[in-house]
C-alpha cells in the first residue's frame, strides 16, 4: 500500500498528515523530556532523522537477507550503531547540547518511531521509498520537537531560541519546563494538528461530492 504513494507524497505526509509526533503520537518521550528549548527540540529532532534515515536505508537494503523471525533485532542493531555515531558527532560538534540531552540521545536506538518505519515501511519497500519515507517524517518530527521546544520555552522562559520574546518582567510558568508541562503542551499541538487535518479533510470531501 505504501509503494502506491508518489514520492511527493511520501515526502509532506509526515509534515501533517501524518506526523508522528503530532498525529502518531511515537517518539514521545524524548518530546516530554528534553524539549524544555526550542534549541533542545531541533537539536533532538536532527539527529533523530538522521538514524531514522540512516536506519531505514539499510533496512531496505538489506531487507531480502534479513530472517523473519530476528529481523527486529537486526532493527535495533542498526539503530543502534547510527545512534551511537549520532552521540559521537554531537560530541564533538555540539558538546552543550549533547550534554544537555543526555542519556537521550543514544535512547534514540529505541525510538518507537525509527522502529516503527524500520517495521511496517523500510522493510517492504525499495531504497528509494524508504529514503522519501524517512526524509517526510523526518522532516515532521523537527517541526514538532521544534515547535514544542519553542512553546515551552516561550512559556516557561519568555524567549524562542534563546531570545527574549516576552517582556523583561514576564512571571515564567514554570510548569512549562517540566515534564508535566510538556505532556499538555504536546498534547495542546496535537489537538490542533487534528483539527488541521480533520478540516482539510473535510474541505477535500466537499469538493469531490
Amino acid at each position: 500500500m505504501a509503494e502506491k504513494k508518489s514520492m511527493g507524497a511520501l515526502l509532506i505526509s509526515g509534515l501533517l498528515k501524518e506526523n508522528p509526533l503530532l498525529r502518531l503520537a511515537l517518539g514521545l518521550c524524548p518530546a516530554l523530556a528534553v524539549t524544555t528549548t526550542a534549541f533542545n527540540g531541533l537539536g533532538m529532532g536532527i539527529a533523530t532523522a538522521c538514524v531514522l534515515l540512516c536506519t531505514s536505508v539499510v533496512v531496505s537494503l538489506l531487507r531480502d537477507l534479513l530472517p523473519e523471525k530476528g529481523r527486529f533485532v537486526a532493527f535495533l542493531v542498526i539503530s543502534a550503531a547510527f545512534a551511537t555515531l549520532a552521540q559521537m558527532v554531537l560530541k564533538g560538534w555540539q558538546p552543550a547540547l549533547c550534554a544537555s540531552l543526555g542519556i537521550f540521545v543514544p535512547l534514540i536506538a529505541v525510538n518507537c518511531l525509527i522502529l516503527n518505519r524500520a517495521d511496517a515501511f523500510a522493510a517492504q519497500n525499495s531504497p528509494a521509498a524508504a529514503i522519501a519515507d524517512a526524509v517526510g517524517m523526518g522532516l515532521g518530527y523537527i517541526v514538532a520537537m521544534t515547535l514544542t521546544g519553542a512553546v515551552r520555552e516561550l512559556l516557561g522562559a519568555g524567549t524562542v531560541f534563546g531570545q527574549r520574546v516576552l517582556a523583561a518582567g514576564y512571571q515564567p510558568v514554570l510548569l512549562a519546563v517540566m515534564p508535566a508541562g510538556g505532556l499538555l503542551v504536546v498534547g495542546l499541538l496535537i489537538g490542533i494538528a487534528n483539527a488541521i487535518a480533520a478540516r482539510h479533510s473535510g474541505k477535500k470531501e466537499g469538493e469531490s461530492a
